[in-house]
């Protein structure tokens, strides 16, 4: 990644110096170049010479130069001549890659604390050690937006969005795996869930319309400090598996608005399970067939209004009764009853969770 920003400032000033300018590794090969076709070539240059040397080295009809920090130097800037004009150019080309180097590293470093700090793989007393080390501000509030591919192609997610946020020290994009990129964000104190609502409806249609990229987006909580940065990822974990469980049809989940699914989804399994026996003594839920479930949630969905409910459905009021009753002696539970309708929501989607089975952090 380097090499690609090297090529690019020596492509620029290559426009305003006309001799050959590059740099070499610390094998000496030529790993970018004004002359491209030299990119790969090896020169006869002894690179431990450039190292310790104080002033720039004239070599193979080069003056170089080695840049980097003083304990490392891995890199060398290569000018052709020996003249006082390549001399002058060999310092100036220095300082440009030693700044651009410098900023390559801190941000890639700063990367992969931030992929640390939220994937809880730092102990709690270095984050921030290591956050002052870095120059890393950790007391601005900031958000983890997990986004997930459903449907994986060619794309490289991962390097879209990073140029959707070139905010690069602000911004921070974490390759997870796969399928998973996590977008920390940081955000202003007064900012709310419904903003970060409309940044990740943004994320969606973007990688839709212009990637035809299909891809749900988890909101984490807004921390102030770095520390609770784990804590808004596993919050946006939490709201892609509960979502996909409960509600698989939106591509925008909160953490701030889950409801009673974040309770069930908490849940140990033999405790869903327990409860499940509990409610269905009669019969298990399995003897429901599909015509039931539906009138059941039809009848959910219209705040157990049985008028309402049979003209949705198209069926005569006293067949939707008819339907009811049947429940209630399969069950023994009349969805009539307010607390026996809430006992057997709750049934229903503790049955969809132990169905998904859902990956927890």
């Amino acid at each position: 990644m380097s090499n690609r920003l090297f090529q690019g400032i020596v492509q620029q000033m290559s426009e305003s110096i006309e001799r050959v300018i590059g740099v070499i590794d610390d094998t000496a090969t030529v790993v970018s170049c004004s002359d491209p076709s030299r990119i790969g070539e090896t020169l006869d240059i002894d690179f431990i010479e450039l190292v310790h040397a104080e002033e720039p080295v004239v070599v193979g009809g080069f003056t170089c130069r080695a840049f980097g920090p003083d304990q490392y130097r891995e890199f060398a800037v290569i000018v052709e001549g020996n003249d006082s004009q390549a001399l002058k150019y060999t310092s100036l080309l220095e300082v440009s890659m030693s700044s651009i180097k410098q900023f390559y590293d801190e941000k890639n470093d700063r990367a992969n604390f931030i992929k640390n700090v939220i994937m809880d793989n730092i102990l709690p007393g270095d984050i921030y050690l290591k956050a002052r080390e870095l120059r890393f501000n950790t007391d601005n509030a900031r958000a983890v937006l997990l986004i997930r591919i459903t449907r994986p192609n060619e794309v490289s997610v991962y390097e879209i969005i990073q140029n959707l946020f070139p905010e690069k020290n602000k911004d921070f994009v974490i390759n997870i795996n796969e399928t998973d990129v996590a977008l920390v964000k940081e955000v202003t104190a007064d900012i709310e869930t419904k903003d970060l609502e409309k940044l990740a409806r943004s994320l969606v249609d973007t990688l839709a319309g212009e990637f035809y990229t299909h891809a749900v987006v988890g909101i984490g909580s807004i921390v102030t400090g770095i520390k609770d940065l784990a804590k808004s990822f596993k919050d946006a974990h939490v709201a892609l598996e509960v979502g996909k469980v409960f509600d698989n049809e939106k591509t925008i989940v909160s953490c701030d608005n889950l409801g009673i699914a974040r309770l069930i989804y908490q849940l140990p399994t033999t405790l869903c399970e327990t409860f499940l026996k509990e409610v269905f003594k009669r019969d298990s839920i399995e003897s429901l067939d599909y015509e039931t479930l539906f009138t059941i949630q039809r009848f959910f969905d219209n705040n157990l209004n049985v008028s309402e409910t049979s003209r949705k459905l198209f069926v005569h009021r006293n067949t939707l009764v008819y339907r009811l009753e049947k429940i209630k002696k399969l069950t023994g539970l009349d969805l009539r009853e307010f607390d026996h309708a809430i006992v057997f929501k709750i049934a229903l989607m503790v049955n969809k969770y132990l169905n998904a089975n859902p990956v927890k952090y």
